[in-house]
């Protein structure tokens, strides 16, 4: 690829790094998912998902070359472990890609936003299509198998009206009742719970195999903080008389050998819970009865130092890559 005549500009450098570490990741989950799906549909979403990565890990590396930047590591062969047990059971795989998926979709829509180079843009929109279609093909296979449990019906609204005054937002129709939740609550609801319920299998699984001790009582730390978050978030949709998504799939098995690095295991679960806040904003900024945004704000309080642990933990075993670095000028003032 030729050097571009317009260089990279901080935010397009800093994005495609992390979008290289996050691929790379995801290459090495391929590589292990594949070896062990026994499904033809599950397959071919793994083959796809396998060949597009790849492809888009090539493109990027590229791109660093052209405009004179190091490649970074982000992670190899040695990240993974063939041959060794299943750790995950029936449905898993479709189950993880359509999580990773959801988080890509969102990653990459913000990383459009922020690039100005015509073809880092282009690059952009084919990584948000390329994750809309597996999440697309994985969605509808998990409703096909019955696994993926869809957010309430409720009765269409036959008329439009206005709040009539603030104790909409305080969430309080009379004293000592709350007023129901509406379409827009209960969607967010859903949605973080359903990924929580992925992610926390992750978690079981991870400290299940995890070779370090300290690694391994930090994902058990995950499993706690995935269980409280589902039982906080599944009350608000109780207090309603809704069942909250659960699922029979995609459970962790007992193997106790480790497909994946340590170093893998933190990464990805510090992606998952990087996300995990940003959901919790997004149900908090769009809820408007103030004890959801209440309950999102305390779940974040729990997640900040979890993910300041990892980040702790990983410095001290020497797994944390460094991002792109803006050059120092401040110590020529001090010169």
């Amino acid at each position: 690829m030729e050097a571009n005549s317009t260089p990279l500009t901080s935010s397009e450098l800093g994005n495609l790094w992390l979008d290289y570490q996050e691929k790379t990741m995801l290459l090495r989950f391929l590589e292990y998912l594949r070896e062990h799906a026994d499904d033809a549909d599950i397959q071919s979403i793994i083959h796809s998902a396998y060949e597009a990565t790849k492809s888009f890990i090539h493109e990027i590396a590229q791109i660093f070359q052209a405009d004179g930047a190091v490649v970074p590591i982000g992670f190899t062969a040695e990240d993974v472990h063939p041959g060794v047990p299943k750790l995950f059971d029936y449905l898993y795989e479709p189950m993880f890609l359509h999580m990773i998926s959801k988080i890509e979709v969102n990653l990459f829509a913000l990383h459009f936003t922020m690039s100005y180079r015509k073809d880092i843009r282009q690059l952009y929109e084919r990584l948000e299509a390329s994750s809309q279609s597996i999440f697309n093909r994985c969605s509808q296979l998990l409703l096909d198998k019955g696994v993926l449990v869809r957010p309430p019906y409720m009765s269409m609204p036959k008329e439009v009206s206005f709040v009539k005054d603030d104790s909409y937002l305080t969430g309080f129709k009379w004293i000592g009742e709350k007023r129901a939740l509406n379409a827009i609550e209960i969607s967010l609801i859903h949605h973080a719970i359903e990924t929580n319920l992925t992610g926390m299998q992750l978690m079981i699984g991870f400290a299940q195999v995890a070779n370090d001790r300290d690694v391994k009582n930090y994902f058990i730390k995950g499993m706690e903080l995935s269980k409280g978050i589902e039982t906080t978030l599944g009350e608000f949709l109780r207090r309603d008389y809704i069942e909250p998504p659960a699922t029979h799939a995609g459970k962790a098995t007992n193997s106790t050998v480790a497909p994946f690095s340590d170093k893998l295991m933190m990464y990805l679960t510090n992606l998952l819970g990087a996300f995990g806040l940003g959901s919790n904003a997004l149900g908090g900024a769009f809820s408007l009865r103030s004890d959801l945004p209440l309950a999102m704000a305390h779940t974040a309080q729990k997640i900040l130092p979890f993910l300041k642990e990892g980040a702790e933990l990983m410095i001290r075993h020497g797994w944390l890559e460094e991002p792109p670095q803006v050059e120092d000028r401040r110590k020529l003032t001090r010169s």
